[in-house]
């Protein structure tokens, strides 16, 4: 099952509100509507992550566009898979994801960036991070 955390729909109301601000104060872009709702639905039901195939057409059309501004990938060029390394110090990943990266849905690669920045063990987040940050590829959103 692919499913969508609730911090990403948080990530992607706030892209959306900054990308189309409420002019009166009150109203919401028809985007953050979308995915408030689901994001409501979620917090009364104490659920933390959403089944993607659930969410409504306008909902997941706004967190792709969401996800379209963030890093694909969390590569740093330094990948110790390549000399056998079951998962990269570099990025965090698994032999398994490295090599299949391009195959994964969105929604994939959401859920493997969530667990590496919570694992925050990987080189791109202590050792190596300024050289991520200015790559693109590591956010306080991640």
């Amino acid at each position: 099952m692919d499913c969508i955390h609730l911090t990403d729909l948080e990530a992607a109301i706030n892209h959306w509100r900054k990308r189309a601000p409420s002019g009166d104060g009150l109203a919401l872009s028809p985007e953050v509507r979308a995915l408030a709702e689901v994001y409501a639905q979620l917090v009364y039901q104490r659920k933390d992550e959403v089944d993607a195939r659930e969410m409504g057409a306008l909902a997941m059309q706004a967190w792709l566009a969401w996800w379209e501004s963030t890093p694909d990938t969390p590569c740093i060029a330094i990948c110790s898979t390549s000399q056998g390394d079951a998962v990269c110090k570099g990025c965090g990943r698994s032999f398994d994801e490295v090599q299949h990266w391009l195959a994964y849905s969105p929604v994939q690669k959401r859920a493997v960036w969530r667990r590496i920045t919570a694992q925050g063990t990987a080189w791109r987040f202590n050792r190596y991070a300024e050289r991520a940050r200015s790559a693109g590829g590591i956010t306080s959103s991640e």
